[in-house]
């Protein structure tokens, strides 16, 4: 089992993991020869599952892979230990005029029988002399067989799917709203419109979007149904989510460029971040938030 990268573009993979570490305390990193796919809390019932695939190539160049699993590996981690080696490679790149994509490499290594993901960072002090930083993340090899068992959950079909303004902007309303309640709706239609609401018996309170996007999907295609006709669409539909789930999910506004929420109505709120533009983009982290079922009618 060989394997062994250099990290191109460190700004980016910080970021990722920046999101990554903010959902679960451990990660689940799946290397492939074409992709690298990051998965979270797998077996949750509750709170945000993370399943993400991301392109080798937007991260990664001179990147080799070789396994008995269909030069696959997989490896499970402390997101904060991945952080920690990132941020290190990352404050190295942005100091440093010279860097270039050879100056991390990470590679699959065992010391002390313990196996261990090793950055190997190399840089310049503020003097102008060479230095090398090496980190070591603790990483468990997981099994084939275990490695099948990891599935997306299933979801219905969407009632709607909508572009989301700045994670940001998104972020700093559901803070203000966060201590109201925590339960938080979360309702899209068809015509651009949404609405993050909270409703208790001493406060009601409502955030408004009217000109959002409705991106196009391979449904679209199928405009004659009659089941698609028979549809209003300024008809609102709703999931109910926990208000903390959701400001988890919005930490993810560090690596976003756009982001689709697919409303699946009373059963969950799937989220798509982009990095990079839609038509190109070098991956995507999808959020799967479960509904709330809320048996007063919220």
């Amino acid at each position: 089992m060989r394997f062994r990268a250099s990290i191109a573009q460190v700004q980016t993979f910080f970021r990722i993991i920046q999101a990554i570490e903010k959902q679960d305390k451990k990660c689940i990193i799946k290397f492939t020869e074409t992709s690298m796919h990051i998965i979270c809390n797998p077996n949750a019932t509750e709170g945000v599952q993370v399943w993400s695939q991301v392109k080798i190539d937007s991260i990664f160049t001179n990147y080799r892979i070789q396994s008995n699993a269909d030069n696959q590996i997989t490896v499970l981690l402390a997101s904060e230990a991945l952080l920690g080696a990132l941020k290190s490679a990352a404050s190295s790149s942005a100091n440093s005029s010279t860097f270039d994509s050879d100056d991390v490499v990470v590679k699959l290594a065992k010391k002390s029988d313990q196996a261990v993901l090793t950055f190997e960072i190399s840089g310049q002090t503020r003097v102008g002399h060479k230095m090398r930083v090496s980190h070591d993340v603790k990483i468990e090899v997981m099994r084939p067989a275990d490695v099948e068992k990891l599935k997306e959950p299933l979801c219905p079909e969407p009632d709607v799917h909508i572009l989301l303004p700045p994670l940001q902007k998104l972020r700093t309303i559901v803070e203000r709203l966060r201590p109201l309640s925590d339960i938080l709706a979360f309702q899209a239609n068809n015509n651009k419109r949404m609405v993050l609401a909270i409703n208790t018996e001493s406060v009601r309170v409502e955030t408004e979007w009217k000109d959002c996007t409705n991106p196009r999907t391979n449904d679209d295609e199928n405009e004659n149904d009659p089941d698609r006709e028979a549809q209003d669409p300024e008809a609102l539909h709703s999931v109910l989510l926990s208000t903390r789930s959701f400001l988890k999910f919005l930490n993810s506004h560090v690596v976003s460029t756009t982001t689709i929420a697919c409303v699946c109505q009373h059963h969950c709120l799937i989220l798509y971040v982009y990095i990079g533009d839609v038509a190109d983009a070098g991956g995507v982290l999808t959020f799967y938030i479960p509904a709330i079922i809320d048996d007063e009618g919220r």
